[in-house]
C-alpha cells in the first residue's frame, strides 16, 4: 500500500516538475521574444536625401545587421511630415511599420490649424537616437559673409529676402524664428517638401536664406553652392570647424539643434516597444563605434523609452512659447 501510494507521489512530483519547467521555458521564451521575419518599414516623412532621411538610412542598416531582418526605409514627403505620421499612426501595431523623423514630429498641434493626429498620445515612443548642428546658408551670389550682415540687409530690404522651411514645426523652423527674432526682421517664408527642394533654390537664389541640419546642408556649402553664414550649435561643428556659432558672432541667445527619433503606432505591445528600444539604442552604439555618425557631425542619443517622452513633453512646452511669441498662426 505504502509502495503504491509513494509511486503515486513520485508520478505526481514528475507531473508538477515537468509543468514548472514548461512554464519556466515558456517565460524565458517570452522574455527573450525573437524578432519577426519582417521585413520592417521605417517611414521617413520626408524627401529623400536630406538629414532626417540620411540619419535613418544609417540606423535602418545597421538593424537590418543586428535583428537579421530586412528593414526599408519608405519616404513619404509632405505636410510638414503629417503624412508619412498619418501613414504610421494608422499602421498595425505590431513594430513592423516605424516612424523616424525629426523633432517636428511631436510639433503636429502647434505646427498646423488641423492636425491629424496628437504627437504626444496617438504614437508609441521607441526611441530618440540623435542630435544634429543646424547650419545656416543663404545663397551664393549675394555678397554678405557675416550674419550681422545678413540681418542688416534683409532689414533694409524685406521684400528681397524670403527663408526657406523644409517642415513646419521643425527645428528649421524655429531656428529661422530665433534669427528673426534675434535681428528684429520681418522675414518672409516659404514652406517646402523637405530640405532638398528648399537647397536647391536657395542654391538657385530663389530664396536666399536657409537654416536647417549641417547633415543636409555641408556637401553644397563646402562646394560654394551655398554660402555657409554660422551653425546654431553652442559649438562650433567639426564637419566645418571654419564656420562660426551664431553665439560668438554676437548673438548669445541663437543657440538651436536637430533631434532625431522613432516612434510606433499607438497600441504597441510593451514587450515589443521596449525590445525596439533596446536594438535601436544597440543600433546606435555601433554606429558610434564604427564612425558611422561622424561624417554626418550628429551626436548619438541613448535613453530609455521613459526619457524619450519626457524630453519630447519639454520640448513641446518650450517651442510653443516660441511659436506664440513669434505671432506665428498655424496653416
Amino acid at each position: 500500500m505504502h509502495t503504491r501510494i509513494r509511486k503515486l507521489l513520485s508520478l505526481v512530483m514528475e507531473l508538477l516538475m515537468g509543468l514548472l519547467m514548461g512554464l519556466l521555458i515558456a517565460s524565458t521564451g517570452a522574455a527573450q521574444e525573437k524578432f519577426p521575419d519582417g521585413p520592417v518599414k521605417i517611414i521617413v516623412p520626408f524627401a529623400a536625401g536630406g538629414g532626417v532621411d540620411n540619419a535613418a538610412r544609417l540606423l535602418a542598416k545597421q538593424l537590418q545587421t543586428d535583428l537579421g531582418v530586412p528593414v526599408i526605409v519608405d519616404n513619404r514627403p509632405g505636410a510638414s511630415g503629417a503624412i508619412g505620421g498619418k501613414a504610421v499612426q494608422t499602421a498595425p501595431a505590431d513594430g513592423l511599420t516605424l516612424l523616424f523623423s525629426a523633432a517636428t514630429q511631436v510639433l503636429t498641434k502647434e505646427a498646423m490649424a488641423k492636425p491629424p493626429y496628437d504627437p504626444l498620445t496617438d504614437f508609441s515612443f521607441i526611441a530618440r537616437t540623435a542630435t544634429a548642428p543646424l547650419l545656416m546658408v543663404i545663397s551664393p551670389n549675394l555678397p554678405q559673409t557675416h550674419i550681422k550682415e545678413v540681418m542688416q540687409a534683409a532689414r533694409n530690404e524685406p521684400d528681397k529676402w524670403y527663408a526657406g522651411l523644409p517642415a513646419l514645426g521643425a527645428p528649421s523652423h524655429l531656428a529661422t524664428l530665433m534669427l528673426a527674432k534675434e535681428g528684429q526682421l520681418n522675414l518672409a517664408t516659404v514652406v517646402y517638401r523637405g530640405t532638398a527642394p528648399a537647397l536647391t533654390d536657395v542654391a538657385g537664389g530663389t530664396t536666399q536664406i536657409l537654416v536647417d541640419s549641417i547633415i543636409s546642408l555641408q556637401s553644397l556649402a563646402k562646394a560654394g553652392k551655398v554660402k555657409a553664414i554660422a551653425v546654431t550649435s553652442a559649438q562650433r561643428s567639426a564637419l566645418m570647424p571654419e564656420v562660426p556659432t551664431a553665439a560668438e558672432s554676437g548673438f548669445p541667445n541663437f543657440v538651436a539643434v536637430s533631434w532625431y527619433g522613432v516612434w510606433g503606432p499607438k497600441g504597441l505591445p510593451a514587450q515589443r516597444q521596449h525590445m525596439l528600444n533596446k536594438a535601436i539604442n544597440e543600433a546606435t552604439r555601433q554606429l558610434v563605434k564604427s564612425g558611422a555618425y561622424a561624417p554626418l557631425g550628429i551626436d548619438p542619443v541613448i535613453e530609455t523609452i521613459d526619457d524619450f517622452k519626457k524630453y519630447s513633453q519639454r520640448y513641446v512646452a518650450e517651442s510653443a512659447a516660441l511659436l506664440k511669441s513669434s505671432g506665428y498662426k498655424p496653416e
